[in-house]
């Protein structure tokens, strides 16, 4: 049995509609979840696949964490799949610093996170004072090297090339794992 704790604000988006949610969590990851509405707490038993299992506060944690439910089940997906935080906080000096960090990984309009997302792969979320990251080693690697190349105070368009570059890296490589099927041309572009 694992215990994770998530913000109050998330409980209700674990729980989902009439408790769906929390129904699916459960049979896709084999687990029985037991949730303290009162302080977040949530208890994980594996009650199925061990392996599977071991996903179960994984996607407790990612939804915890600002993911939708859709974004954190793609940890099932494949033994690949994988979770990291990053932790804008340690990068700030104070709460106008941490402001200002995280308007940096948003950037105008949230272009910079979706740009981390569309180049990477990876899906990106910007929650509290965390950058949470779902996708393959490689597709968080790149992901969370450009978050910190941002927290470290690199120009946008230093980030944005890095990105690029590991973006026709993986693809040269067949790593490249496809978030956005049918959305254009693999170069994050929109197609007429």
């Amino acid at each position: 049995m694992q215990h994770v704790k998530i913000p109050q604000d998330r409980i209700g988006v674990l729980i989902g509609e009439g408790g769906e949610t929390m129904r699916e969590i459960e049979a896709e990851a084999e687990v029985r979840l037991d949730i303290d509405s009162e302080n977040g707490s949530v208890a994980i038993e594996t009650v199925g696949d061990p392996v599977l299992g071991l996903k179960g506060p994984e996607i407790v944690r990612a939804i915890g964490r600002g993911f939708p439910p859709e974004d954190a089940l793609r940890l099932l997906e494949d033994d690949m799949m994988m979770f990291d935080i990053v932790d804008i906080d340690a990068a700030s000096r104070n709460k106008n610093d941490m402001k200002r960090q995280k308007g940096r990984l948003i950037g105008e309009g949230g272009r910079t996170r979706e740009l981390m997302e569309e180049l990477s792969g990876a899906s990106v979320v910007i929650y509290g004072s965390t950058l949470g990251l779902i996708g393959t080693p490689p597709e968080v690697e790149a992901a969370r090297t450009a978050a910190e190349m941002l927290l470290d105070g690199a120009p946008h368009g230093t980030v944005y090339s890095f990105l690029e570059e590991k973006h026709n890296e993986m693809k040269h490589q067949g790593l490249q794992y496809h978030r956005y099927p049918g959305s254009g041309s693999d170069s994050g572009s929109e197609s007429p």
